[in-house]
């Protein structure tokens, strides 16, 4: 598991360094509203501790940018005006400076463990891919994918019926809630780019046509 700590107060990062390094995590440090930003877009981490008070972009301000990643805020402001912005903002949890370092690593793993119990529910794998129906994103071999709406629906029926052969008809009535325009000869070229992207990322085909009825996702080695 890996944790950011977002504070710039160096003797607090290292303190909690060094806990968290003896609880077997992964730690990644940022002094900066704004340093914590340029690493989150190439770093996923599994839980962000956050201070407020930051120099660059603030504490209040990131946290509106973060999506999928619990945070738990680490601050000296105890109103509870305060509290409640924050929880309302995003925040998973809150804790006030000083903080005793168990209570906090007792509130990290209980954050750890909802959010791998949620994450088990809702993402869906197969051989290298991943998709999250909560975040509607898509990795391969740990590369993010960009698809469309309609690219990202077949994508899913697909994987939630995997080696299963789904007729196009199937597919146009499971995803013509989220897709209502896509039709049998647009839908050609829906697929034909969700295979492209798969490949470029994998190397690999994934989906495969059965000519006559419909298209399935196969095992690719």
């Amino acid at each position: 598991m890996k944790i950011m700590i977002v504070d710039d107060d160096v003797h607090i990062s290292e303190m909690l360094c060094e806990n968290l390094h003896m609880e077997g995590y992964e730690v990644i440090v940022a002094y900066s509203g704004t340093e914590a930003k340029m690493l989150l877009e190439k770093e996923r981490p599994d839980l962000i501790l956050l201070d407020l008070m930051l120099p660059g972009m603030s504490g209040e301000e990131l946290i509106t940018r973060i999506t999928g990643i619990p945070v738990i805020v680490l601050s000296a402001k105890a109103d509870i005006a305060d509290k409640v912005g924050l929880l309302r903002s995003g925040a998973v949890d809150y804790m006030t400076k000083p903080f005793e370092i168990q209570e906090l690593l007792a509130r990290i793993d209980v954050q750890l463990r909802r959010t791998s119990t949620d994450a088990d529910k809702n993402l869906l794998q197969y051989h290298g891919i991943s998709l999250d129906q909560d975040m509607h994103t898509v990795f391969c071999n740990g590369s993010e994918i960009r698809l469309t709406r309609t690219e990202y629906a077949i994508l899913r029926l697909l994987m939630l019926k995997q080696e299963q052969v789904v007729a196009k008809l199937t597919i146009l009535e499971n995803i013509s809630e989220d897709t209502p325009d896509c039709t049998e000869d647009s839908l050609k070229i829906h697929i034909h780019n969700l295979r492209r992207k798969l490949k470029a990322t994998a190397g690999k085909e994934y989906i495969s046509a059965v000519w006559g009825i419909g298209f399935m996702l196969k095992d690719p080695s």
